[in-house]
C-alpha cells in the first residue's frame, strides 16, 4: 500500500474532505422529506454539537490511522474484536459505518445477527456466535452481540431468569478464555438520554428514509425504558471484569460519539505503522495483433443521465 509523503498529506486530506463532504449534501438534499418542525425542534435542542468540518477533518485523520491499525493487525497475525452494544437508537450503527468505511472487509468485517432460529435457541447460548469470532489478521464488529441476553431477552421476557442468570456466571469466563487466546477484546455502551432518544424516534417516524430504523422493539424500548436502564446497571455490575471492561461512550452528539470511538479504539490496539515497499505502476503492454471486438449495444446499461 502506497503511503502518503507528509509534505503532501494536508493536500490529501483537503481533497478527501472535499469528497467526504458530499455526502453531506447529500443529506441535506433529503431534508424537505423530514418535518421542518421536527429539525427546528432538534436543532434547537443540540445547539452545541461539534461543528461539520472540524469533524471531518478529525474523522479523516482517524480513519487513516484506522488503516494503520489494518495493516498491523494483517501483519502480525492480531485478533481484534469490538462489541458494540446501548439503547435502541443510540448511534451504534453509526459509529460502526465510520470504522470500517475505509479499510479492507477482507479484513474488517460487521457481523449483526438476526433472532435466533429455533435450533439456535435449543444450543449453548454463546455457540451462534462462536464462528464469527476473529481469526489472525482480523478486526470483527458485533454490531449487538451476546449482551442481547442481558438487555433486549432479559427486558422483553424472551429468556427466562434462569437463563439469564446463567449468562452472568458463564459470559466473565467465556470472555476471560476469549482474552486468553490471544483476542484484543473490547467492549462499548453507546449512552443516550431519555430526551435525545424520544427526538431520535420522532425524526425517524417523520423521515420517511428511516422509518425503516423503527421496529417494534423500537418502539417498545420507548414503553420500557427504566426496565433497560435496570438491566443495563445490572450488567454492568455482573460483566465488568479487568481482563473486558466496559467502556461507556456519550452519544447525544453523534460526531463527538464517533471521533471520540475511534480515537478511544487507537489507544486500546498495540499497533505500530508498518512499512510498506513502494508502488510503482507498470507500464501497459500492448499486442498490435489484438483487435478489440465490438460489443451489441444490448449489453450497455441505458445512459439515462
Amino acid at each position: 500500500m502506497a503511503q502518503i509523503p507528509d509534505e503532501n498529506y494536508s493536500d490529501w486530506l483537503e481533497a478527501e474532505l472535499e469528497e467526504t463532504l458530499d455526502e453531506l449534501y447529500e443529506e441535506e438534499f433529503s431534508a424537505p422529506m423530514l418535518s421542518q418542525e421536527i429539525r427546528r425542534i432538534y436543532k434547537e435542542k443540540r445547539p452545541d454539537q461539534l461543528d461539520r468540518r472540524t469533524y471531518y477533518r478529525n474523522l479523516l485523520r482517524l480513519q487513516a490511522e484506522l488503516i494503520k491499525v489494518q495493516d498491523w493487525v494483517e501483519q502480525t497475525g492480531a485478533k481484534v474484536l469490538i462489541l458494540c452494544e446501548g439503547r435502541d437508537s443510540a448511534g451504534k450503527g453509526g459509529v460502526i459505518k465510520r470504522i470500517v468505511q475505509r479499510m479492507n472487509p477482507r479484513v474488517a468485517r460487521v457481523v449483526a445477527l438476526p433472532a435466533p432460529t429455533e435450533r439456535e435457541q435449543t444450543q449453548w447460548y454463546f455457540q451462534r456466535y462462536v464462528p464469527h469470532l476473529p481469526a489472525g489478521g482480523e478486526i470483527v464488529l458485533f454490531d449487538r452481540s451476546w449482551y442481547n441476553r442481558a438487555g433486549v431477552e432479559r427486558v422483553m421476557g424472551f429468556a427466562t431468569e434462569d437463563q439469564v442468570e446463567q449468562f452472568f456466571r458463564d459470559v466473565p469466563e467465556f470472555e476471560r478464555m476469549l482474552v486468553r487466546s490471544g483476542i484484543i477484546l473490547l467492549k462499548y455502551w453507546f449512552s443516550i438520554t431519555d430526551e435525545e432518544q424520544q427526538l431520535r424516534f420522532l425524526m425517524r417516524i417523520h423521515d420517511p428514509m428511516k422509518q425503516w430504523k423503527l421496529s417494534p422493539m423500537d418502539l417498545q424500548s420507548r414503553i420500557r425504558w427504566e426496565d433497560y436502564t435496570k438491566a443495563k446497571e445490572d450488567m454492568f455490575a455482573r460483566t465488568n471484569i479487568p481482563e473486558a471492561p466496559w467502556y461507556i461512550v456519550e452519544g447525544n452528539d453523534k460526531k463527538r460519539e464517533r471521533l471520540n470511538t475511534i480515537e478511544h479504539i487507537l489507544t486500546q490496539i498495540p499497533y505500530e505503522e508498518i512499512e510498506h515497499e513502494k508502488v510503482s505502476l507498470p507500464d501497459r503492454v500492448f499486442n498490435p495483433d489484438y483487435e478489440r471486438r465490438v460489443l451489441p449495444d444490448e449489453l450497455y446499461v441505458p445512459k439515462v443521465y
